[in-house]
């Protein structure tokens, strides 16, 4: 199971996180964001609510 994490938390890991529902469902046309070692927090998503879940190492 992926771990979510909000938006502002500190990253867990570098890598490529995708915007989840709050239940950890899909999301239309959801977000896809790169997190790198020494990001300071998780972007905002685009509704109240909704979560970050890696998916990826970081892409080069």
């Amino acid at each position: 199971m992926s771990i979510t994490q909000k938006p502002g938390e500190t990253p867990i890991k570098p890598g490529e996180y995708l915007e989840k529902s709050p239940r950890g469902g899909a999301v239309p046309n959801a977000r896809q964001v790169t997190i790198e070692s020494g990001d300071p927090k998780l972007p905002p998503t685009q509704k109240p609510g909704r979560t970050w879940t890696r998916v990826s190492v970081p892409k080069p």
